[in-house]
């Protein structure tokens, strides 16, 4: 018996309406763990790394973690993996709620997609089979709808993936929204526009199998050792959710406000908090699956257009996006944009990021209401951010050159437009700020996917959430400063790099959930005999994995750079006045660290000592 996993994945053919089903081996998951690790593995095996994001012959995965569906604490998640039309690149978008579960409880642990149908198509996945459906009267319809539609038609006890009118418009920053009106995303990247591509309307899960756990008393064991821990340092999320750090982070300069430009704002950081959200518009709470924390919120609109909706309360990424980034500090037009994005299948980061670019680019001429549709797009103005975040899902007026995302619509503008557009590698930054925390300097300029916060959350170390003695590293920082922020940057990206293959939330480390305390899930889980240590061995392994298929799309150290606001604007207020990360140093540091060349290559000799060669030798083209 295999535990954790089934080892099988399901291989859909669109074109041909077709699927068969396949077993994966143990020995990929003790290399890779599962997930994403798994999935590029499976790629770089069958299929080209090279194909076009939009085309037929690229394939979109989604990989269920290896821990996912047991009793694991928040083993919630699975990996949407593929080449990204917003960036270029190999990437995974990782998401949580109660479909990835429910989808290992059909007995796969993956969906690898190819082909494109020629006419809009739904998938059902049940224990054994995989169904085609006729999806014509879906199209159009936001997710909400045909998530209520297909359990309508299937059954309640479905729970549906799906993309919404900007997936189906090839818009390059839109999301696959997951569970409804539960609005989990796999929000960055673009991965619904390949969705789209292949005219994927929705894939409905229904299952009721879980994986084989090997001890559950192990299992049981090591969670009882971090629960109160954890519970006591998430009483926050509970009561505010994610937006509950907005406040906290304005005051440290963490919080991006007025498109990276401005250094505090704490009378709207106030006003769109999730105490302040608590307060007014707050309707209930939820959870993933598996998951003690309870971070998720539903809110209620009580004024503006939306009035009496009910919907997804605004994560923190969301609350900055549309509060901070657009100096918007109407809290009800704030979930309507969230609540827009997540009918129309948007990622709130980059759409935020590219209305307070078009914002910022208004204010100073480079556009005008010809180019909006006749939208007076001013840093303020709410309204105005809701019509924008329409335009760019229906790829009108200007919203047709924001939905590229910020790096392409600053080439289409020009006008010294990239001044102002914030990204590395295509993708646009997450709203922490590296002028606060320089770790997360030489993170976003290295992240495999582009500017993400994810790929290693130095900050939660440097604020002492997650003690960096569990990485043998001191737990004391200094937040401005260049010292051995590299090697906090190489440790937490290593570590990181096992969350999503794992199928776990890294709010775990809240708990001090650190490499030996996951090692020993894994090994009750599996009855693998993991130390934290081979864990992290494991997490370095992917991380340059990773790195060497993007190497292969042409990535190099001249790509692992911050985009200039970020360089040379040093604000002038604020927690992190004056602050600027001196990203050179910090590069050359991280090289030497990783093992790599100056160009950024891993090298053949690094890669031999991780295991990768021989064993995926002849797949990458190395230093």
């Amino acid at each position: 018996m295999r535990y954790g996993c089934s080892g099988r994945i399901a291989r859909v053919d669109l074109a041909k309406r077709s699927y068969e089903i396949e077993e994966w081996d143990e020995s990929i998951a003790r290399m890779y763990l599962g997930g994403s690790g798994a999935a590029t593995r499976i790629l770089l095996e069958r299929y080209p790394l090279d194909a076009s994001a939009l085309g037929p012959d690229a394939p979109l995965m989604l990989m269920a973690g290896l821990l996912t569906g047991t009793m694991v604490p928040t083993a919630s998640k699975c990996s949407v993996c593929g080449r990204s039309p917003l960036t270029g690149l190999w990437t995974e978008s990782t998401v949580g709620g109660h479909w990835p579960a429910k989808f290992k409880a059909t007995g796969y642990d993956g969906l690898i997609i190819t082909g494109a149908s020629e006419a809009p198509v739904y998938l059902l996945i049940e224990e054994g089979s995989v169904a085609f459906g006729d999806a014509s009267d879906l199209w159009g319809k936001d997710t909400y709808e045909t998530s209520e539609v297909l359990k309508g038609r299937l059954g309640e006890d479905v729970i549906v993936a799906a993309i919404g009118p900007a997936g189906e418009n090839l818009v390059n920053i839109s999301s696959i929204m997951m569970g409804g009106h539960d609005a989990r995303a796999a929000g960055r990247t673009g991965l619904g526009a390949v969705m789209g591509s292949k005219r994927l309307k929705a894939i409905a899960v229904r299952g009721k199998s879980r994986p084989a756990v090997k001890d559950a008393s192990k299992v049981q064991a090591t969670t009882r050792s971090i629960l109160e821990t954890l519970k006591k340092a998430t009483q926050m999320l509970r009561d505010y959710g994610t937006a509950g750090a907005v406040r906290a982070v304005e005051l440290t300069g963490d919080l991006p406000i007025r498109n990276w430009a401005q250094g505090s704002w704490p009378e709207g950081a106030a006003a769109t908090c999730g105490q302040k959200i608590a307060e007014t518009i707050l309707e209930g709470h939820y959870s993933c699956y598996s998951c003690p924390i309870r971070c998720g919120k539903l809110v209620r609109i009580e004024a503006g257009p939306y009035k009496g909706t009910v919907a997804h309360g605004p994560e923190y990424e969301t609350a900055a996006g549309f509060g901070a980034m657009c100096l918007n500090d109407d809290l009800n037009l704030l979930a309507a944009a969230n609540d827009m994005c997540n009918r129309y299948g948007l990622d709130t980061i980059s759409t935020a990021n590219a209305v307070a670019f078009a914002m910022e680019a208004y204010e100073r001429g480079i556009i005008t209401r010809e180019d909006t549709g006749g939208i007076e797009a001013r840093f303020g103005a709410g309204t105005a951010m809701l019509d924008l975040v329409r335009k760019i899902a229906y790829k009108e007026d200007i919203g047709e050159v924001l939905g590229q995302g910020t790096k392409k619509a600053a080439e289409i503008l020009g006008k010294n437009s990239i001044e102002f557009s914030v990204h590395t590698k295509g993708l646009e930054y997450a709203f922490h700020d590296p002028r606060a925390y320089t770790s997360m300097a030489p993170n976003y300029a290295t992240a495999n996917r582009g500017a993400c916060h994810l790929e290693a959350l130095t900050y939660f170390v440097e604020n002492k959430a997650f003690p960096g003695r569990f990485l043998g590293l001191p737990d004391e920082w200094e937040p401005h400063g260049t010292e051995r922020k590299a090697e906090l940057c190489v440790a937490m990206q290593n570590f990181m790099s096992v969350f999503n293959p794992l199928g776990l939330c890294k709010f775990l480390m809240r708990g001090h959930a650190g490499p030996d305390v996951i090692a020993d899930w894994v090994n009750g889980v599996t009855g693998w005999d993991l130390t934290g240590s081979e864990l992290m061995r494991i997490g370095e392994r992917l991380f340059n994995f990773h790195r060497m298929a993007n190497v292969a799309l042409g990535i190099s150290r001249k790509d692992d750079t911050l985009p200039p606001r970020l360089m040379v604007h040093d604000r002038r207020t604020g927690g992190a006045a004056g602050s600027l990360p001196h990203i050179g140093k910090m590069l050359s540091e991280y090289y030497a660290l990783r093992g790599w060349s100056e160009e950024g290559i891993p090298t053949r000799e690094r890669l031999i000592d991780l295991g990768l060669i021989p064993e995926t030798d002849g797949l990458f083209k190395v230093a």
